[in-house]
């Protein structure tokens, strides 16, 4: 009880999240790095005592990480806490590879802006411990790098994240920047999406009403009775058509018995005779010698015809 009235005049509270230590992290948990963050923020806090940092930093631990505090005496300051978890959870690597490895860190899908920008002051929180980057450099390499690893280029543009490299706003600036653009497009999206649902609907219902109070007019008996007549007119005309279509097939003759004999009427009649060779008459009626030499001459010549017998 004495804490929780320490707590109230001290004022608000800094939250701490809840850390295990366990892989693979829990979904409601933090990774190490983030929930060292929020402690280093607790320590700075000068209103509260050490004694009452120390219990909190507990009670945001569970096991197996409170398992290597917890036979810590009751009185010890935070820093010593805050060692031993170093040791077993705290990265292993100098400034230089904390520092590649953080310009190497890039938006994910799905992440928000604001989200990337806290994962990435972590990361730099991290290097500037280990000496991999100085104090006057944080800002810059902040900026710097949410520039070069956010995918959403418009956001970059609307905030003219580019004009401010030279001077960089601070951390909780940049934050504050990002949520409210993140705030107002979430916003603008949602008034959207409510018109949209709401007058298509509306205009669905005018349709409805624009077609119920024009019904369709019954057409007079006059215009019935015209089509009616145009109906017969046209049957009858297709029925005319039909029977001068028939006589006319009756009355032409078939072609193929008219075509005459092509073939016969223009065969060459024999012209000699193919005993003597002589013109005038043919082999029957021959009493002439024969005659071979002339007989081959004249069927020489006609072979040269086209399509002709012989």
């Amino acid at each position: 009880p004495q804490f929780l009235e320490l707590d109230r005049v001290l004022g608000p509270r800094i939250e701490l999240r809840l850390f295990s230590g366990r892989c693979p992290r829990p979904n409601n948990e933090v990774d190490f790095e983030s929930w060292r963050s929020s402690v280093e923020l607790l320590l700075k806090d000068a209103k509260q005592p050490d004694s009452s940092k120390s219990r909190r930093l507990l009670e945001s631990l569970s096991s197996p990480a409170v398992d290597l505090v917890k036979h810590l005496p009751a009185d010890s300051p935070p820093v010593t806490y805050l060692q031993i978890l170093d040791s077993a959870f705290g990265t292993v690597e100098d400034g230089d590879d904390l520092f590649a490895k953080y310009l190497n860190t890039m938006q994910n899908h799905g992440e928000e802006p604001s989200s990337y920008l806290q994962r990435l002051q972590v990361m730099l929180n991290t290097t500037f411990i280990r000496g991999g980057i100085s104090a006057g450099e944080l800002d810059k390499q902040l900026l710097k790098q949410f520039i070069r690893g956010c995918w959403d280029n418009d956001l970059i543009a609307e905030l003219q994240l580019e004009q401010k490299k030279q001077t960089p706003p601070t951390f909780a600036d940049l934050l504050l920047m990002l949520r409210t653009a993140e705030k107002r497009r979430t916003s603008k999206m949602s008034r959207m999406k409510q018109h949209l649902n709401t007058t298509k609907p509306k205009v669905y219902s005018h349709y409805q009403g624009a077609q119920s109070q024009s019904p369709e007019r019954p057409r007079p008996k006059a215009v019935d009775s015209e089509i009616q007549n145009l109906k017969k007119q046209i049957a009858d005309l297709q029925s005319h058509l039909a029977s001068l279509k028939t006589k006319k097939d009756a009355e032409t003759p078939n072609s193929s018995d008219q075509r005459p004999d092509i073939h016969s009427s223009n065969r060459p009649k024999p012209w000699y005779c193919f005993k003597c060779g002589e013109d005038g008459h043919i082999k029957p009626q021959c009493e002439n010698e024969p005659n071979s030499h002339l007989v081959a001459l004249k069927r020489s010549r006609r072979c040269k015809w086209p399509n002709v017998p012989y």
